[in-house]
């Protein structure tokens, strides 16, 4: 079984193996983290899956009382923390800014540790920050720079397409996008459309990447003249994800959206092809020809062989005449007329 959980409302999900507990969704629950037990609501209910999936993080139980309350105070130190860290920027006049706090009280080494993360344009000299931040907030201080795709992922967002971020809901690693990817899904290389909220290229072109390059390995390419259903014509455009081509026709000028199987020539070589559609009728491998049918036949089963007749043997004379003939093993003459 698996349930998911998240830190943080409509943050990144977090999967873990229920073990013998069975929390509903909006229980809060305990996630085991390098820095122990921490509390995460439950999104998604323990349920059945149908791949046996091992290595996630046994869940340690539902919260209790003085668990939520210790939750509480942890956040409310973690606001008061970013506070004065912006406080204390400010003052010292860094190109610093905060994106997220973590307070940490748990951690067997130490009694409370508060972790700062920073984004900033270059390197920063921030000893005289972190003296003055451990004396205000009377914890030992860790300051980690992050990256603009870190950053995007520790505050979240609403991406271009109207829905939270990929990073901060689902996407566990980076992958490298570069404008390669751009072009081949013909889109047009303005840094306005084709950017995230962190500034960088969008994760998401990385995932309908490999369904262009197998669509312009088959399709037509534009300019190429096709024959379709409603006449000839010059294939003008893509619709990849409706696996159609545009097609221009000569006859009447107008534009009509065929299939990709309909333009193919062959159209042969493409329902021979992996792609081929469930309703495809299959393709029979050609009969063998009939000589090679009757060899297997003869090796398989040896009929008998028929003798032939044997043929009658006549004796001639030098002048033509029939003297005598054999048949059935007697002999037959003709005797002297004088006689």
């Amino acid at each position: 079984m698996v349930m998911a959980v998240s830190f943080e409302r409509y943050g990144r999900l977090y999967y873990l193996d229920p073990g013998p507990h069975r929390p509903r969704v909006g229980d809060k629950v305990l996630v085991p983290t390098d820095d122990g037990p921490e509390v995460a609501e439950c999104v998604w209910a323990p349920q059945y899956v149908t791949e046996e999936i091992g290595g996630l993080p046994l869940c340690e139980g539902v919260a209790t009382a003085a668990d939520l309350e210790r939750d509480e105070q942890n956040r409310q130190r973690r606001a008061d923390a970013r506070l004065t860290a912006k406080r204390l920027i400010r003052e010292h006049g860094l190109p610093m800014k905060v994106v997220g706090i973590d307070f940490v009280d748990r951690r067997a080494e130490v009694d409370q540790l508060v972790i700062v993360y920073f984004s900033a344009p270059h390197r920063v000299d921030f000893r005289e920050l972190v003296r003055d931040l451990a004396r205000g907030l009377r914890a030992r201080i860790e300051l980690r720079q992050v990256g603009a795709r870190d950053e995007a992922r520790l505050q979240g967002g609403i991406g271009p397409c109207g829905r939270d971020l990929c990073c901060a809901t689902f996407l566990k690693d980076f992958e490298p996008v570069s404008v390669r990817m751009a072009k081949d899904q013909d889109l047009p290389l303005n840094p306005l459309k084709i950017s995230g909220a962190c500034g960088r290229l969008m994760c998401c072109l990385k995932y309908e990447h490999p369904l262009y390059q197998e669509f312009n390995a088959k399709a037509p390419a534009t300019g190429t003249p096709v024959e379709t259903p409603a006449g000839d014509g010059v294939v003008v455009g893509h619709n990849v994800p409706s696996d159609t081509v545009v097609v221009r026709l000569a006859a009447s000028g107008r534009r009509c959206a065929c299939s990709r199987a309909d333009v193919c020539s062959p159209r042969q070589q493409y329902e021979a092809s992996p792609t081929t559609t469930p309703d495809a009728p299959p393709i029979l491998p050609p009969e063998p020809e009939p000589q090679e049918v009757v060899e297997a036949a003869e090796t398989v089963e040896e009929a008998p062989r028929k003798r032939k007749p044997r043929r009658r043997r006549r004796l001639t004379h030098t002048d033509g005449e029939t003297e005598s003939a054999v048949q059935d093993g007697s002999d037959e003459g003709t005797g002297d007329s004088s006689l």
